[in-house]
């Protein structure tokens, strides 16, 4: 069916692969593939001649054989299309459903009967035509990746700004984007901030900020501010190049169910003709055996999987997920065991401040307003997480001076006048402070947090506690795999014991083991295993690829710009949103009910057409109808998948045209950042 073949045509119109290939997918399907405007311009001149025939013979009661002509002049021009792709398949020594129709078209061309002749070459066209529309439009998102990037780039160069190919740049070129501008190359900005879509790579349903520094993806929007990038990835070589590529590739694969229909589909149509030898020998009617052969086109059997597939490929791509092989879309719905890294998984991977806890007469935004101040030209990880939540408790910095930073214990700096020292506490005792500030702390750093502690003028005056944070879904994305059915959930880790223990409690999860090296790792997912589990290994790609291969399935966090996450794992998540891990499940098990529901129609639609259609009960034309309905039912049935997950998008950007300011809407999440720990 033409829906099977929707990717060696999309890939002959854009790469320009390889004949051969098409035509073995062709072959594969059974339907030529002609340009759909051109097929239908045929189809409509066609249809004209047949309805002329019907309304000639109505009005005029001497005109048969002007309405012979036009009806014979009409199913010319729409069986020829059918009856030479027939030929073509013959002569390729392949046997496909196309020569059930040839014969049934060529029977009633040859009995004289040019109306049922035209008419059921009508349907079987229109009915390909519509098959080829809907099932493009199942795969919309998909198709969206390809146009994505820009024909177009601005590159700066010694004379000035020119307007190249974006097919033309170069790694190490600079390019300027403007508002409401679709980002042509990734790269690095090194001048500017905006508020970029990444939905398109990512999934992510809020616009993110960017500043110098930061790495920017072909194929996002910019709506905000005029940006200057310099390209470190072009062409295929992009993110949004390696994103296309997987999907691509993904279609190409097939469920075992396929490749079984496949084997066997070689054999239905000898079948199927000899059933109709046997009804024309039985009963001598030519017509039963026409309505035989269009009713036993296997369209909606063979369109079960395949429009599903794609489908569940475009909801799955909408969400950042990227699945390299449909046998994984198969293999997810009978997954009940998780494991999970902790690292840049479970948690952010970057130290965040936890508490803020001030000594004597200190306010909470003074000990964060004096210790970011101290803090503000350090590149420490923990300069950042104090700056980062200056920023969003809305806390100004003062300017510091005298500024030295001593690697591994500490800062000294003056701020408003007064020395301040931030550090460990044996950085303050080998600067002379003496009081015994300890005893006010009661955070256990064995479960993972760092603490700073802050003195100004030789006193202490607070203490800040720091630690790498679990990602806010965690706790309720584990949750909703347990009500998915997951019987095992655990968490790995290479970090302390304690540490691991303290993030699981936080989040719900039960087994966990840390102190593990990366052979551990493997051996802990092999021996889950062995006990009979089906087992899916999270992680952030990188340093958990032998972990990731050994499970059943692989699943890399975070894969957007990271070659080697987007290749370590059997399914990628451009962002690091774990929601998307249960809404992977429930699509599994979605797909696979739909496939069976399709199938069920499929079979039970052959089986009653061929009944209905041996003991005459229908007509050729209402078996060509049948035919096309019972496709489209299965169609409309797997499109539904397309929608599955929209509760997982909650932005979409406003139009901007290019060359205007964009309005950057700022999640209201961030608004709410600023710690209510302990600023109040």
């Amino acid at each position: 069916m033409q829906v099977t073949s929707l990717l060696s045509q999309q890939q002959h119109d854009h790469d320009h692969h390889d004949h051969d290939h098409d035509d073995k997918d062709c072959a594969s399907c059974g339907h030529d593939h002609e340009h759909t405007p051109v097929r239908l311009k045929q189809t409509l001149v066609g249809v004209i001649f047949v309805v002329n025939a019907f309304v000639v013979d109505w009005i005029f009661t001497q005109g048969q054989t002007v309405a012979s002509a036009s009806a014979m002049i009409g199913a010319i021009i729409l069986g020829y299309p059918i009856v030479w792709t027939s030929v073509k398949d013959l002569r390729r020594g392949v046997l496909t459903i196309n020569e059930l129709v040839g014969i049934a078209v060529l029977a009633a061309f040859a009995s004289g009967d040019y109306k049922t002749a035209g008419v059921v070459a009508f349907f079987m066209l229109m009915g390909e035509i519509i098959e080829t529309r809907t099932a493009e439009g199942a795969r919309q998102s998909i198709e969206s990746l390809i146009k994505l990037t820009p024909t177009k780039a601005r590159r700066i160069t010694a004379k000035g700004e020119e307007e190249v190919a974006a097919k033309d740049l170069a790694v190490g070129d600079v390019i300027r984007i403007r508002p409401g501008d679709n980002v042509a190359a990734d790269g690095i900005i090194l001048t500017g901030q905006g508020s970029f879509n990444q939905a398109t790579i990512t999934g992510e349903s809020l616009p993110v900020d960017k500043k110098p520094g930061d790495e920017v993806f072909a194929g996002t929007q910019n709506l905000t501010g005029a940006l200057e990038i310099r390209v470190s990835r072009a062409g295929q070589d992009t993110t949004l190049g390696k994103v296309r590529e997987l999907i691509l590739a993904a279609e190409k694969t097939k469920l075992p169910i396929m490749r079984i229909i496949d084997q066997y589909m070689g054999f239905y149509t000898p079948f199927v003709l000899v059933l109709g030898a046997l009804v024309w020998v039985f009963t001598h009617d030519l017509r039963r055996v026409i309505s035989v052969l269009v009713v036993s086109c296997p369209c909606a059997f063979i369109l079960a999987t395949p429009t599903a597939m794609v489908a569940a490929l475009s909801a799955a791509a909408r969400l950042g997920i990227l699945i390299k092989n449909v046998g994984d879309i198969e293999l997810a719905a009978k997954i009940n065991a998780f494991v999970f890294d902790k690292t840049g998984t479970l948690t952010t991977g970057k130290l965040a401040v936890s508490r803020l806890a001030p000594l004597g007469e200190t306010a909470p935004a003074e000990l964060l307003r004096i210790a970011a101040s101290a803090e503000k030209y350090s590149n420490h990880p923990t300069a950042k997480a104090l700056a980062q939540l200056a920023g969003e408790a809305g806390v100004p910095l003062a300017e510091p001076k005298n500024f030295t930073e001593t690697a591994g214990r500490g800062i000294k700096a003056d701020v408003d006048g007064k020395t301040i020292l931030v550090g460990r506490a044996q950085w303050l005792k080998d600067n002379s402070i003496t009081e015994d500030f300890l005893k006010a702390v009661d955070l256990n750093e064995t479960e993972g947090f760092s603490l700073l502690f802050v003195a100004r003028d030789g006193k202490c005056i607070g203490w800040v506690g720091l630690q790498d944070q679990t990602r806010t879904e965690a706790k309720e994305a584990l949750a909703e795999l347990k009500e998915c059915g997951v019987r095992r959930i655990a968490m790995i880790s290479g970090d302390r014991q304690p540490v691991a223990t303290r993030v699981a409690r936080e989040i719900g999860c039960e087994e966990v083991v840390g102190d593990c090296l990366p052979q551990n790792k493997v051996e802990f997912v092999r021996a889950i295993k062995l006990k009979g589990y089906r087992v899916a290994v999270v992680g952030d790609g990188v340093n958990d690829a032998p972990a990731l291969a050994a499970g059943d399935i692989g699943i890399a966090m975070g894969a957007a710009g990271s070659e080697v996450a987007i290749h370590s794992a059997t399914i990628a998540l451009m962002n690091n949103d774990l929601r998307r891990l249960p809404f992977l499940v429930k699509l599994s098990r979605s797909t696979r009910l739909v496939i069976n529901q399709n199938f069920l129609f499929g079979v039970v639609f052959i089986i009653g057409g061929l009944t209905l259609a041996a003991f005459g009960y229908i007509n050729p034309i209402i078996a060509a109808i049948m035919h096309n309905a019972g496709s489209l039912i299965v169609i409309f049935n797997s499109a539904r998948l397309v929608r599955k997950g929209e509760e997982l998008e909650h932005y979409q950007p406003a139009a901007i045209e290019p060359g205007t300011p964009g309005h950057s809407q700022k999640p209201e999440a961030k608004a709410q950042l600023a710690p209510q720990m302990a600023l109040s």
